[in-house]
């Protein structure tokens, strides 16, 4: 309902725009741009579309193999002694913490056709134990902000997209998302940790969450230290190593569990030839719209005016070409996920707009999209403050992101 309303919003933005261009400043020629700018999209759509299924039938078919291996099992026991503290509503050996468990595990790993099942399974097993059947529970809230957040840490969907434009190396923009949506996910999670007055001082919170912070300030000090060729060296060979070292795991567990890796493979390939074909017409409808409205100069309007605004403060303006991407993230992933490719295709995808856009897009997720799914599929009416945490977290989200992005590329 959201992406209907945004999609006929910017059509008729556009209209409006290319009218007052035509009327009031003569510009003729803005309607048969915008035509073609149709024509322009559509193509690209299908291009890009098209494309993906090589890439994606490979990655899908690598994750199929870590699931039917274990590996979303195997990250269950590891956050388990955690997460039994911060839901501490849930009682003990009750079948939703597994859910919650296989959920977030592979929401991590960029499994969005497993989690999402599995988030809902989790979701109607809370609701089953909630006093009340129209009031989200403090396990909900916790477990709707941590979805929200985007904590991933293989950013697959994006590093396909920007192999499939052309980028040098599609995978540079691992460790700047791993680092953004770090922060994302650790202001949702203490936002509602703080609302539902969890004790962070816990031990196993205290240690768990200490740990992290200083692995990353630490990894985030070093990165400081270095030049931009050395960043940019360490950054792709972790990169390259991660997830190099990934494919080797899923494959070696799965065969230590006699899985047969072959079968496997070509079973998640399949799904990756089929999401590639399906997501054809989402794509084009998506880059229409925007086409469109860039095209009628209202986009140009927008970050014109935001970037006045932002100079008037003396800061460097150069991530205002990223910012659509952010503005949509909250709202749609698959409107974010059209800014995204509109701007790489713009600035061009090894830009520095073009690398933030797709660090945005992978610092969080879309925090409307996944409120009105996961709660209406059990009827929740009143939302309480989930909005309010979801939607703080979107923010330190995007804010690292911006920050990462200066550290990493520019």
């Amino acid at each position: 309902m959201i992406l209907n309303y945004i999609w006929i919003g910017f059509v008729i933005i556009a209209f409006i725009v290319a009218c007052i261009q035509a009327i009031f400043y003569g510009n003729l020629q803005i309607f048969s741009d915008i035509v073609n700018s149709t024509f322009d999209s559509a193509k690209t759509g299908f291009e890009i579309s098209l494309g993906l299924t090589g890439v994606l039938s490979l990655w899908l078919g690598i994750m199929k193999i870590g699931e039917n291996g274990g590996v979303i099992k195997a990250f269950s026991r590891l956050v388990a002694p955690f997460f039994t503290k911060i839901f501490p509503e849930i009682p003990k050996d009750h079948p939703a913490m597994g859910s919650i468990f296989m959920n977030i595990s592979a929401n991590m790993l960029g499994l969005d056709n497993a989690a999402t099942p599995m988030g809902l399974k989790a979701m109607k097993e809370l609701q089953e134990i909630n006093p009340d059947k129209e009031r989200a529970s403090n396990p909900m809230i916790m477990f709707l902000v941590l979805n929200t957040s985007g904590l991933t840490i293989i950013p697959i969907s994006i590093m396909v997209y920007r192999a499939q434009l052309g980028a040098a190396n599609p995978s540079d923009i691992f460790l700047p998302i791993l680092l953004a949506t770090f922060f994302s996910t650790l202001v949702g999670f203490l936002s509602v940790a703080i609302m539902q007055k969890i004790n962070l001082f816990n031990k196993t919170i205290l240690l768990t969450l200490t740990g992290l912070i200083a692995a990353i300030g630490g990894l985030i000090f070093f990165l400081s230290q270095v030049s931009k060729d050395q960043l940019a060296l360490y950054s792709n060979f972790v990169a390259a190593f991660v997830l190099f070292s990934v494919i080797i795991s899923f494959v070696v567990m799965a065969a230590v569990k006699k899985v047969n890796v072959y079968e496997s493979f070509i079973e998640g390939a399949k799904e990756g030839f089929k999401v590639a074909i399906g997501i054809i017409p989402y794509l084009i409808a998506i880059l229409l719209a925007i086409g469109v409205f860039r095209a009628s100069g209202a986009m140009d309007f927008i970050i014109d005016g935001i970037s006045k605004g932002v100079a008037l403060l003396g800061i460097n303006t150069d991530f205002i070409g990223a910012l659509p991407t952010a503005l949509m993230k909250p709202l749609s992933g698959s409107g974010a996920r059209g800014m995204m490719i509109d701007t790489m295709t713009t600035y061009g995808v090894d830009s520095f707009v073009g690398r933030l856009a797709c660090i945005v897009q992978g610092s969080t997720e879309t925090t409307f999209y996944i409120l009105a799914v996961y709660f209406g599929s059990v009827g929740i009416k009143k939302t309480r403050y989930a909005l309010g945490c979801g939607l703080l977290a979107d923010l330190a989200g995007i804010t690292a992101a911006i920050i990462m992005g200066y550290l990493f590329f520019f």
